[in-house]
């Protein structure tokens, strides 16, 4: 399985922030060994720069993207999501999600999908309604808008910017690559701060 995670100028670091860093270190895998690969993918294989000026060298370009069954797209906020050149990346996850694949977007990239007509019939969230409306003329997805942090509608997961924890939350629940018991009470840890939650997280792996 591949998490595919778009890197374009301005990314928002804060909102892949938890997903990146667990993915990658894996330390709370019910397995360590699964199969679950972070890709870095570019509109290129040019290096670019995040809001908080780290650099990202993609690992692949969009256009070498096979997605298959299982593998996730991730489409963190940026800047650059209503402009030309990022287009191609969301007609590609527009397709994707007409196939039957995961896509995951958050903030901006929210807006992006809502441009292509990717979510005229799916249930999704983003920064919010009014907001989505403004900026996307072509949105006609409204009756599908549910006003939640972070939003899980088939292979599809949408969310607020200011929404980091509950967007990683769900994403890696859609992985499966933590036991449930993990999952909710990791989230419970960092949503509440209180004590019992990191006892049962540490639980959770034994």
């Amino acid at each position: 399985m591949n998490v595919y995670l778009a890197v374009v100028e301005s990314l928002a670091d804060w909102e892949v922030g938890y997903l990146m860093a667990e993915l990658n270190s894996r330390r709370y895998f019910a397995d360590p060994t699964a199969d679950c690969n972070l890709l870095k993918v570019g509109i290129t294989r040019d290096e670019v720069r995040s809001m908080g000026g780290v650099v990202y060298t993609p690992d692949l370009a969009f256009d070498a993207i096979e997605l298959k069954q299982g593998d996730v797209l991730v489409l963190p906020g940026s800047n650059m999501w209503d402009q030309p050149q990022t287009r191609p990346v969301l007609e590609l996850a527009r397709d994707a999600l007409d196939r039957g694949h995961r896509v995951a977007a958050i903030c901006g990239a929210t807006v992006g999908l809502a441009n292509v007509g990717a979510l005229n019939t799916r249930r999704h969230t983003s920064n919010d309604l009014g907001f989505l409306k403004q900026s996307s003329p072509e949105y006609r997805g409204e009756t599908w808008y549910r006003k939640e942090p972070a939003v899980r509608g088939d292979n599809l997961i949408t969310a607020s910017g200011l929404a980091p924890l509950e967007f990683s939350y769900e994403v890696l629940k859609m992985l499966k690559v933590w036991r449930p018991e993990t999952a909710k009470a990791w989230f419970r840890l960092h949503k509440t701060r209180q004590e019992r939650w990191y006892h049962e997280l540490v639980a959770s792996m034994s």
